[in-house]
């Protein structure tokens, strides 16, 4: 492809390839498809995304496929790849200046540069990094920043190899630059502090951004860059620069400058879990900086939700490394160990283990008046986030309770004495008017729940139950809601700890009173002991069970509606048939439930899973469900519909459950079988399931299954075998062997084209004893069930061999004989030697072994 007379054509086809009418865009995109595989294809892109007077789209465009070329033709083993002539050139191309005006385009480019970066730096690329670090120094703030960013993208695209070799060589590279990337640090840091003592404020964030863009390739060398980097001294320097860092207040540029600040703690983090030895010296500076921020009035006004989370997140990092915890036995404990370990002690004495864990409590675990005002004017949502919607898993709350239970673990003696004197402290009923009171008895038990098992021998819940929470529950007012709630919470962490047996009766008065709360919060919270709740007597059956569907209908979340379909799935699978006479409202609804989730999969997921309970629940009676059930079937197990990649386990699932649970085949029930075929050749991880809804079919009606689908199952099973592991082929036999045991002469018939394999097998000793044992077995179905049906196939097998058919008899028979103890199972080597005996007795003189 000629450049000059290209450019113009390809430039076209871009500006095209950026319409929004279809009738451009389509004949364009396939032009540059076609264009990808042509020599100088990307030579011409590069002179379009580096000519900034054109249009930003087709820059950008042309930014991508260059991009998506280095993937499929930059390597020299790729179809169509780029030759070693246009590659050098295009690298030279690449690196010829970084003045580029977008944003946008300048990332793509520093992307693309680390991608080629990856396959040919330092080898066919070596002037690469030199050219960068010059690049770097320049006085022209723009330049600057393109190098420096695209110093950043290919420093971290090689950290990530990690073939030795390639990791090697990244080490070197590290050595060699990481004073100079120090310094480059250092420089952009001082010039933003000056320029913020100043005032100026418009140049400041600009120097925040390159102070940004090289305090990350510092974390990328400082990790991965060395082996040993407590011998470096360099890296631990800069290390302790950060860990005794003073931050003062806020500015404009808040939000780089937080950025930063995140960025130093992810430094340290890092550090730590890769190399927990070298980390030995920054424990001590470490532990003071966070918990002085976190813990004390220091960061008061200063500190913001991400830095609490990174600074708690390095206290919990520290506390529960396994390498700074000595052996049991203190001699066989390392001397890094032992080092940390005294550290650590040291740090963490009771006074400062005393203020940690009053804080958490009193200061982390309060609810947000974002959170009171959530749960107010959006209970289901605040519901969800409080048992872990995904929100609530990066925010601060889960956070605090990790670092809590982990220091409380390995701090029992010193923390437990501190929090039961909290619970002491908020004995009795809490005053309704003292929201401050109710917020802090609501933490103090949150503490309580959450360390559980830590308090077992010092906390007599029974007496607590009898004696103060009950009396809590009966508390209606609505504002003692907050403690309600966080009650039978607690409740439910103790129930598998710690809670007599004869106190049951009590507790499920309890639920059923505070399922017909008046706040949708507290009931939704109540769900959660049924779940630790192993038995539920049948005197309550009937009102749990109408309350949990009461509840199914009222709430609109599909996470809460999937929490409640859970909770009934429990309740069901526990108390098996005995569910029948309470279930008919539920059946009912299930139908209008599963019509209003078609837009939500994972509901349908939850209602698949109670129809499978429901299902076993019924037993035979569940027929009266096929209306519902067998299309629901249908769906979620037919591969041509979208929904089936979410719903196909759980429909198997119940495809199988309603066959074992059915009292007769119906029409209904064996056309949905034709989805089979489809799921055969996915041979995915659920083929084992298949293989059981095919044996139940045949267990149920084998006639009328055979006749209407052994002819298509055989042409499945005929494929699968020619590629398919041994447990496969096992799978395959064993249903081949089912339908001979329930009907001999169909079975045999039905998979004919299948058994000379199993015959050749045998008679030349198949290898793998499983899969000959299985031969066996089928064989031996066939000799006892359908000896006609055997004489034919075996004068057809000798036709094959050229041999007789008593001959070939002879040979398959001293196999047989002599692989017996291939067979394992009692069962198996009863069907053979039953086989065996009723055969040799009219063929004994063949044998050597009987004319001794």
């Amino acid at each position: 492809m000629d450049i000059q007379s290209a450019s113009s054509v390809v430039l076209q086809a871009l500006t095209q390839a950026t319409s929004q009418d279809s009738a451009v865009l389509k004949p364009a995109e396939e032009q540059l498809r076609q264009w990808e595989t042509q020599p100088g294809f990307y030579s011409v892109l590069l002179s379009i995304f580096n000519n900034h007077l054109l249009d930003v789209n087709v820059r950008w465009l042309a930014v991508l496929y260059f991009k998506n070329g280095i993937d499929r033709y930059w390597r020299k083993v790729a179809p169509h790849a780029l030759s070693e002539e246009e590659k050098s050139s295009l690298r030279a191309g690449l690196i010829t200046n970084f003045n580029e005006p977008v944003n946008q385009i300048a990332t793509q480019i520093a992307v693309l540069i680390a991608k080629v970066a990856r396959l040919d730096c330092p080898r066919q690329w070596p002037e690469l990094i030199p050219i960068l670090l010059e690049s770097v120094k320049v006085q022209d703030s723009l330049q600057q920043h393109r190098a420096l960013l695209t110093f950043y993208h290919v420093t971290k695209t090689l950290a990530s190899k990690r073939l030795a070799t390639d990791r090697r060589l990244f080490q070197d590279l590290a050595s060699s630059i990481y004073s100079f990337a120090c310094s480059l640090w250092n420089h952009h840091t001082d010039t933003f502090l000056q320029q913020i003592y100043t005032g100026d404020q418009q140049t400041s964030l600009s120097s925040l951004e390159r102070t940004l863009l090289s305090l990350k390739v510092l974390r990328k060398l400082t990790v991965h860059g060395f082996i040993e980097p407590h011998n470096n001294m360099e890296v631990m320097p800069f290390h302790l620069l950060f860990a005794g860092r003073q931050f003062g207040p806020g500015s404009l540029c808040r939000e780089k400058l937080e950025k930063t600040i995140i960025l130093f703690t992810k430094v340290l983090l890092d550090f730590l879990e890769y190399h927990p030895w070298p980390f030995i010296p920054l424990i001590q500076c470490s532990l003071e900086f966070a918990v002085s921020y976190v813990f004390t009035e220091a960061g008061e006004g200063v500190v913001f939700e991400r830095f609490i989370v990174q600074c708690m997140n390095l206290i919990k990092m520290i506390v529960k490394n396994d390498a700074y915890k000595p052996a049991k036995n203190i001699e066989d404990s390392k001397p890094e160990s032992l080092e940390a370990h005294k550290i650590k002690t040291a740090f963490f004495t009771h006074q400062t283990l005393t203020e940690i864990g009053r804080r958490l409590v009193s200061k982390y675990f309060l609810l947000t008046e974002e959170e009171l005002t959530m749960w107010e004017e959006d209970p289901e949502s605040f519901a969800v986030e409080e048992t872990g919607g995904d929100s609530w898993k990066y925010s601060l709350r889960p956070c605090t309770e990790v670092l809590f239970l982990d220091i409380f673990h390995n701090y029992s003696q010193t923390l437990t004495p501190v929090l039961l004197e909290m619970v002491q402290n908020l004995q009795g009923p809490s005053n309704v008017e003292d929201p401050v009171q109710m917020l802090m008895k609501d933490a103090v038990y949150n503490a309580v729940g959450l360390a559980a098992y830590e308090l077992f021998d010092n906390v007599d819940f029974d007496q607590w139950f009898k004696n103060q929470l009950l009396g809590e529950l009966q508390v209606s007012h609505n504002r003692y809601k907050l403690i309600r709630r966080r009650v039978i919470w607690l409740i439910g962490q103790w129930i598998s700890v710690k809670f007599k047996p004869e106190l049951r009766p009590l507790l499920y008065e309890v639920i059923l009173s505070l399922m017909q709360d008046p706040d949708l919060v507290v009931r939704i919270e109540t769900l959660k002991v049924f779940i630790d709740n192993s038995f539920i007597p049948f005197q309550y059956l009937e009102s749990i069970f109408g309350l949990l569907f009461q509840l199914l209908q009222q709430v609109n979340e599909c996470d809460t509606k999937m929490q409640v379909l859970h909770v009934i799935s429990c309740v069901i699978e526990r108390v098996s048939i005995q569910i029948r006479p309470y279930v008919g409202c539920l059946v009912q609804y299930l139908p209008v439930l599963w019509k209003q989730s078609e837009e939500h999969n994972m509901l349908r997921c939850a209602i698949l899973t109670t129809l499978i309970h429901l299902v076993q629940g019924l037993g035979a009676e569940s027929k009266n469900l096929y209306p519902f059930l067998l299309p629901v079937i249908q769906l979620s197990t037919d591969v041509s519909q979208p929904p089936h990649v979410y719903l196909l386990e759980d429909g198997l699932e119940l495809w199988l459950v309603t066959l074992e649970n059915s009292p007769a085949i119906t029409p209904e029930l064996l056309r949905i079988f034709q989805n089979m075929s489809a799921l055969l050749e996915l041979s995915s991880e659920n083929v084992r399931t298949c293989f059981q809804i095919i044996n139940a079919y045949i267990y149920l009606s084998a006639t009328d299954f055979l006749q209407n689908y052994a002819e298509a199952l055989c042409r499945s099973f005929y494929e699968l075998l020619r590629d398919i592991t041994t447990e496969g082929q096992v799978q395959v036999l064993k249903v081949v062997e089912i339908a001979i045991k329930v009907s001999p002469v169909l079975g045999s018939h039905m998979f004919q084209p299948l058994l000379p394999a199993v015959l050749r097998g045998i008679v030349e000793g198949e290898r793998y004893p499983v899969v000959m044992s299985t031969y066996l077995g089928v064989t031996g179905r066939i000799l006892l069930q359908n000896s006609g049906f055997f004489t034919s196939l075996l004068t057809q097998m000798a036709v094959e061999y050229n041999q007789e058919a008593d001959q070939l008899l002879g040979s398959m028979i001293e196999m047989w004989v002599d692989r017996m103890d291939n067979i394992t199972q009692p069962e198996r080597r009863k069907l053979s030697a039953l086989a065996l005996t009723s055969h040799l007795c009219s063929h004994a003189s063949q044998f050597s072994f009987f004319n001794c």
